[in-house]
């Protein structure tokens, strides 16, 4: 695509910002504090999505080792602001283009980019809504300019405090043909966790599609053949989420019971 192919707007920042999601940010301690609420040029800034406090389930008067003022944030990294630096965007702009072409504003396929950590290995992550996804996929796929022709698979997050974007699902691509990496991430809620499946695009997505509904949950519509392929047809809930017992099941163990690990005797 040449330089006169390119439409007006095109180098104006595509997307905003994610929904705010950060309790107690002033109380957060953590290696990338300072990180939490500004960030650089070009890079996210993170959001904090729960802050956990104590170590090892002790909370009270009861602890005695110190460890129940610990105050540790789990952050997500959030929205980058241009330039996002390296090839990255290039490859945006080119996405809005391929994208633009076929009626789609890039604002509408996207919620936000990323671009994290930060320094020489940043690493692009496009966080896309989920009913664009196939589309957003078979664009960087065919265009001759992106040319991401090589999926690795898909794998699941949960982040239980993450309000109504609480299941992720993660699409590492490759660019063969260019020599380059990106990230796609989806996010939906626990109580709709449909995402569209992306196996018409990458047909080796769909055993990593299976293996994130046995885990996870999500459900990848419109797959070809969507089942367990780890845990028993019939076994309950979904192991990899964070709202499962540590223990999985009891144990039974010489006439005794091992409960799972979150409902044995605590000592705060």
């Amino acid at each position: 695509m040449s330089e006169n192919d390119k439409p007006s707007g095109r180098d104006e920042a595509p997307v905003g910002p994610p929904p705010q999601a950060a309790p107690h940010v002033d109380e957060a301690q953590g290696p990338r504090q300072n990180e939490l609420v500004s960030g650089s040029e070009g890079r996210s800034t993170l959001e904090v999505v729960e802050v956990r406090e104590g170590m090892f389930g002790a909370h009270g008067a009861g602890d005695t080792s110190g460890y129940g003022g610990l105050r540790r944030p789990v952050a997500m990294p959030g929205a980058a602001t241009r330039p996002y630096g390296s090839w990255f965007d290039e490859a945006v702009d080119l996405l809005a283009e391929v994208l633009e072409e076929q009626g789609l504003p890039l604002s509408t396929a996207l919620e936000f980019v990323v671009v994290d950590p930060p320094g020489d290995h940043a690493e692009l992550t496009l966080h896309v809504r989920r009913e664009y996804l196939v589309q957003v996929c078979q664009a960087l796929r065919d265009d001759q300019d992106l040319r991401f022709e090589l999926s690795l698979g898909v794998s699941g997050v949960h982040f239980p405090h993450d309000t109504n974007r609480e299941l992720h699902a993660v699409y590492h691509l490759t660019s063969i043909t260019h020599g380059r990496r990106l990230r796609l991430e989806v996010s939906v809620p626990d109580v709709d966790p449909h995402i569209p499946s992306t196996t018409s695009v990458y047909p080796t997505n769909d055993w990593h599609e299976r293996e994130t509904w046995d885990f996870f949950g999500i459900v990848f519509d419109g797959h070809p053949a969507l089942a367990r392929i780890e845990m028993p047809d019939d076994w309950p809930g979904h192991p990899q989420r964070k709202d499962y017992p540590l223990g999985g099941i009891p144990v039974e163990y010489k006439g005794a019971t091992v409960p799972p690990a979150d409902q044995r005797r605590s000592y705060s």
